[in-house]
């Protein structure tokens, strides 16, 4: 089942056997900011924290919890946060996502209706600023990579320059069945609490 999915396309999570996705994983990779040392003599890294969170609603668009580096598991355990990473990769890219959260979708709340996914740069630091940030959306595990379908190249990405804070995406219930909303737009929120208002007001 390979997806190539473009922005603001909704898919579902259907499989070709038949079989829905559940174990969906949201991965964040990025590095420290390359700065001129003192008197501009060498180079000096300026740790950088980016922050993944997850917003679960009600079909009310009520919000039930939300899962973030200071509450890393959801209530029941359907959500987990793999840890608040503080300062990106300071000896350049490992190919290895900084934070991780994986979602068992078979697992959630029957009253949750949607699954949201946000982005904020803790201290403030400029996407464009945070060397190859981006973001990738699979299915499998934090170890185990089935099949990717959204990324998003924040470093890169044009839209990103000059944002603190985006939304990443949406799962959603419909009819029983999960399905997907790739957003990957940046908004003018500074912080978690702000992101997670536009995503209920905008974005469900």
């Amino acid at each position: 089942m390979a997806i190539n999915l473009e922005k603001g396309q909704r898919i579902s999570l259907q499989k070709s056997n038949g079989s829905t996705l559940q174990n969906i994983c949201v991965g964040i990779n990025w590095g420290a900011i390359e700065k001129k040392g003192l008197f501009g003599l060498g180079f000096t890294k300026e740790a950088v924290d980016l922050d993944g969170s997850c917003a679960l609603f009600n079909e009310n668009k009520q919000l039930e919890e939300v899962i973030y580096f200071g509450n890393l598991k959801s209530k029941n355990g359907s959500v987990r946060h793999s840890g608040d990473d503080l300062t990106g990769d300071i000896n350049g890219n490992d190919g290895l996502d900084n934070e991780v959260i994986t979602v068992d979708l078979s697992q959630l709340s029957p009253s949750t209706t949607y699954v949201a996914f946000v982005l904020n740069s803790f201290r403030g630091q400029d996407f464009a600023k945070v060397p190859f940030a981006s973001i990738r959306i699979f299915e499998g595990t934090p170890k185990r990579v089935n099949e990717v379908f959204a990324k998003y190249d924040i470093a890169n990405g044009a839209n990103f320059a000059g944002h603190v804070s985006m939304v990443m995406g949406v799962f959603y219930k419909r009819n029983g069945e999960w399905k997907f909303n790739a957003i990957g737009e940046p908004t003018k929120d500074r912080k978690l609490q702000e992101t997670v208002n536009t995503v209920m007001q905008q974005y469900l």
